[in-house]
């Protein structure tokens, strides 16, 4: 079954000397379970085109369909409490809060879910045992590795449980080895079921990933899109 279907989506911006297409019509769809790399030069609407995914830029024609539910029919409400629900984002900068522990952090999207705080603490620690944490809860960012800092953002974009993950450049601030075991630990949630859509400009992730989706100009490039890396 394919939980994102992206049909034929256009972003154009106006400014005042006229207007910029970033998105020229791109459709492609994702399997629940898959692991999808969005790779592209600068400026080929990659980034542009994962908000959209994420529930965050409207497209300027075109629908982004999401298990079922058409994203931008609803209500920018309703859409927040989508991506709440749905998605979980990692980004480059690990954007954790300095002053509080990793099990703060982790527990910060539980504050909205109406869980008592120990089912929010029992959630948080859960999690960051599964992506390796285990015995560095209290410890603040300040304490922890870059790789450790990735991992407990990564708890934090899954702690909902949310059916897929976004992750933009997610090594892009480690060193070659912790970028490696960061790449093992998507492997393992995606094997775990988790659907993860991945921007990158690093070839080498491209041996981790089930298919890559190659976005050139903003279209797809179909020169790189043999029919069985990418369902279109």
């Amino acid at each position: 079954m394919d939980l994102i279907n992206v049909d034929n989506v256009t972003k154009v911006f106006k400014g005042g000397e006229g207007s910029v297409t970033a998105l020229g019509g791109v459709s492609f769809k994702v399997p629940e379970g898959d692991f999808v790399a969005l790779m592209g030069p600068s400026g080929s609407g990659k980034s542009t085109l994962l908000t959209m995914l994420g529930a965050m830029n409207p497209p300027t024609s075109g629908s982004v369909i999401i298990d079922g539910i058409d994203v931008y029919s609803l209500t920018a409400e309703k859409r927040a409490d989508f991506r709440s629900e749905y998605l979980g984002f990692v980004f480059q900068q690990f954007q954790l809060i300095p002053y509080l522990t990793a099990m703060e952090n982790v527990m910060l999207p539980l504050a909205i879910t109406g869980k008592s705080n120990r089912e929010q603490a029992r959630m948080a620690k859960e999690v960051l045992e599964k992506v390796g944490l285990g015995g560095k809860e209290g410890r603040l960012p300040n304490q922890m590795s870059g790789g450790e800092q990735e991992r407990v953002a990564i708890a934090r974009a899954i702690v909902n449980e949310p059916p897929i993950l976004f992750a933009d450049e997610p090594t892009g601030a480690l060193d070659s080895k912790n970028s490696e075991e960061i790449m093992n630990l998507f492997k393992y949630l995606n094997r775990e079921g988790q659907t993860i859509i991945m921007v990158t400009h690093n070839q080498e992730f491209l041996a981790h990933v089930k298919r890559t989706i190659f976005i050139r100009d903003g279209v797809l490039d179909r020169s790189r899109h043999p029919d069985s890396r990418i369902a279109v």
